[in-house]
């Protein structure tokens, strides 16, 4: 996520300062956020957004939302969701199910990435709602990215986010998670 928001920020919101803080994986996010979160709420100015991003795996995604949600209250942040439509502070966004179903729903970006991936994967049954992949998206994207011969020896995931995010056009992809995320990121911006 950390190098795709490298590559894909500059161009969705040209000239907006941004950092992005990964942690060690999703639980080590969910342990420590509150705690980040409180730290930032104490000096962050009122035109700062938190932007909160975590692969839903195979977890509820209302529990989730829910968790992060009080996760954000509780450190003394206004959420987007609890805002209803005033000034928020923090925004959490959840990729369904997780980053690579992002890839799927820009399957363009795949292809000029990687030439030998058919284009019309997204049209096939099993691929055509990014976000509904069944048996995980990254599953699915590297068994795509092995028959095409890319990576035998297994998805080496930073590189195939940066040579995907080189080509993503936030305006054109399809999933429904990168739109609600990107819609925020533009939001915020406003």
């Amino acid at each position: 996520m950390e190098a795709l928001l490298h590559q894909l920020l500059p161009r969705l919101v040209p000239g907006v300062i941004f950092q992005v803080h990964p942690f060690n994986g999703k639980q080590s996010l969910l342990k420590r956020l509150e705690e980040r979160l409180r730290a930032y709420a104490r000096w962050m100015s009122e035109d700062y957004r938190i932007f909160v991003i975590v692969d839903r795996d195979n977890e509820d995604c209302r529990a989730l939302k829910r968790k992060l949600e009080e996760l954000a209250a509780t450190a003394g942040l206004v959420s987007r969701s609890a805002a209803r439509g005033g000034r928020w502070q923090v925004v959490n966004r959840i990729a369904i199910e997780e980053l690579e179903a992002w890839y799927f729903g820009d399957w363009r970006a795949v292809t000029e990435a990687f030439d030998r991936v058919s284009g019309d994967t997204p049209r096939r049954a099993p691929y055509r709602k990014s976000d509904e992949i069944s048996g995980g998206t990254a599953e699915a994207f590297e068994r795509i990215l092995k028959g095409r011969g890319y990576f035998p020896e297994g998805l080496r995931k930073i590189e195939a986010v940066r040579s995907i995010g080189a080509y993503m056009d936030p305006g054109r992809n399809t999933s429904p998670s990168f739109i609600v995320f990107r819609d925020a990121v533009i939001e915020a911006t406003i």
